[in-house]
């Protein structure tokens, strides 16, 4: 059993090395996962890199936004950015901002479906 829970992280990081296991931490700036019904949207998430062998595997580490499927692609017509913009998105967008889910969603419909910039716009 690899038990690592009470071991110096520099001691991990050379064991790893010596294993031939390389790890590195990307800046990632938005990280977006497209399922057959939705993508998962991490804004502000940590992602690592392990290339153990020649296999490259990825972490992501944060709390991802839900949207609907192609929400918000085309940005050229407003009234479909606004049917595409999903309930869930406008109550997290509310609550967050402490504002009527109303001005939520016209902050919604002015940021393109943005939740992070909706919110950073209401604040």
């Amino acid at each position: 059993m690899f038990g690592g829970g009470g071991m110096n992280p520099r001691k991990m990081k050379q064991m790893m090395k010596q294993m031939g296991i390389d790890v590195t931490e990307l800046e990632a700036e938005e990280v977006v996962i497209k399922t057959a019904d939705e993508e998962l949207v991490f804004s502000d998430a940590q992602v690592t890199r392990m290339d153990a062998q020649g296999q490259e595997t990825y972490q992501i580490v944060g709390e991802p936004e839900t949207r609907e499927l192609g929400a918000g692609d085309d940005g050229d017509d407003n009234d479909e950015v606004a049917d595409a913009i999903p309930a869930d998105d406008v109550a997290i967008v509310a609550q967050r901002a402490g504002v009527p889910e109303d001005e939520a969603r016209e902050a919604l419909e002015a940021e393109d479906g943005d939740l992070a910039a909706a919110i950073a716009r209401l604040e």
